[in-house]
């Protein structure tokens, strides 16, 4: 193993999205994952988007770099098992409801009587405590209760809801955060700690200031399409050619460039002109006059004349457009991952760089299992036991 946090035992025993995500990013760089799934359905991951080959490619990526094991908790012998291995462990990631551990007598108590220094990180919707605390939630309800779906769409048209799991996946990457702060107090206490990880709330965290500009003003944020009540020129605009780009301008210098580019140099005397707030009351105008200086250049001209003035602007990608784009591949942001199963498999690459120890991918998401023999016999299963317990139907 190899990777900064290459020392950590990790047990995945959560499913779906944010929870594996968090074990897919410590496992990228390098803490030995291993993802508990139950013996019989494995993690209904396995069955979320495309297939290949009756291959679930969703589950190939957030199970990479993870070992696998078949597990059934709510069984007496399995929960057995299963704090065998969780004495072994730094971390444990799960997302049942409140109360599903503590039912099956897994509780934080006897967790960390077995194991003084682990982190047990508890992912659920709205938390662990609260009246909401026991309701099943998902991804999409969170975007609609965060705040998130209110504020974006057209101003006429229905709140929208993100097409992938947004929610989810910024509490996968909070959750790291969250995981390796408790990591860094049990270096010097000794001690392990709860995580405890609301999803409506680390949605909710990264939607900006909309908290306390509506406690302060009164204001609560609408629907506004592409433009921004903050800020303009700030849209997407249609080239002559048929492509869209989308254009920012937060910084006042560059919004002014951008004015002085498209012919319309005169509105930067204008005093509404100098904030971006300013400028957002003026947007349709702001916007006119980009649509129609955009709208008789091609991509190419555009993108060529925006670079030249040292104005931002970016042309609005399908994922095939971004695996082609030069910047893209020169930092091997997709990179091909050999499997098993389907051959060579292009997916996104570890999420940040790191100079001394960068991490990596060592294999795409297994099958249900695959490791269960050599995890068990790592704390102290024998052949026998591990045969007695598979035929029981407690271990895949």
């Amino acid at each position: 193993m190899i990777g900064p946090i290459a020392d950590l035992r990790v047990i995945d025993a959560s499913t779906v999205l944010a929870g594996p995500l968090i074990g897919q990013i410590m496992a990228d760089f390098g803490a030995d994952v291993i993802k508990v799934e139950h013996p019989l359905t494995g993690d209904s991951l396995r069955g979320h988007g495309a297939q290949k080959d009756g291959r679930g490619l969703w589950w190939k990526m957030v199970a990479r770099n993870k070992r696998c094991l078949g597990l059934d908790l709510s069984h007496p012998e399995g929960a057995e098992v299963f704090l065998d291995l969780a004495s072994t462990a730094d971390v444990v990631i799960e997302n049942f409801r409140p109360g599903t551990l503590e039912r099956w007598g897994l509780d934080w108590d006897v967790l960390s009587d077995r194991n003084p220094g682990l982190i047990l990180c508890r992912v659920t919707g709205y938390g662990q405590t609260g009246p909401y605390a026991d309701r099943p939630a998902f991804g999409t309800l969170i975007e609609a209760m965060s705040g998130f779906a209110h504020m974006t769409g057209e101003a006429d048209q229905p709140p929208t809801l993100p097409p992938f799991g947004l929610a989810d996946s910024v509490a996968g990457f909070s959750g790291v955060a969250a995981v390796m702060m408790a990591v860094h107090h049990r270096h010097a206490t000794g001690r392990g700690q709860v995580v405890d990880l609301s999803i409506l709330e680390t949605l909710a965290a990264a939607l900006g200031p909309h908290v306390v500009t509506w406690d302060q003003t009164g204001h609560i944020a609408q629907r506004s399409g592409n433009r921004s009540s903050n800020n303009a020129p700030r849209n997407t605009y249609l080239t002559a050619d048929g492509c869209w780009v989308a254009v920012s301008s937060s910084a006042d210098s560059v919004a002014r460039r951008t004015m002085e580019l498209v012919g319309r140099g005169d509105l930067v005397s204008e005093p509404w002109f100098a904030t971006g707030a300013g400028r957002a009351e003026h947007a349709e105008e702001i916007d006119e006059a980009l649509s129609s200086w955009i709208g008789e250049r091609t991509l190419a001209d555009v993108v060529d004349a925006f670079a030249a003035a040292e104005v931002a602007v970016a042309p609005v990608y399908d994922v095939a457009q971004y695996a082609s784009d030069p910047q893209v591949q020169a930092r091997e942001a997709i990179t091909a991952v050999d499997d098993p199963d389907l051959g060579p498999v292009r997916m996104q690459n570890v999420l940040f760089g790191l100079s001394a120890t960068p991490g990596t991918i060592r294999h795409t998401g297994r099958d249900l299992g695959a490791d269960t023999d050599e995890v068990l016999k790592e704390v102290g299963l024998s052949v026998e036991q591990i045969e007695d317990l598979r035929a029981k139907q407690v271990v895949a």
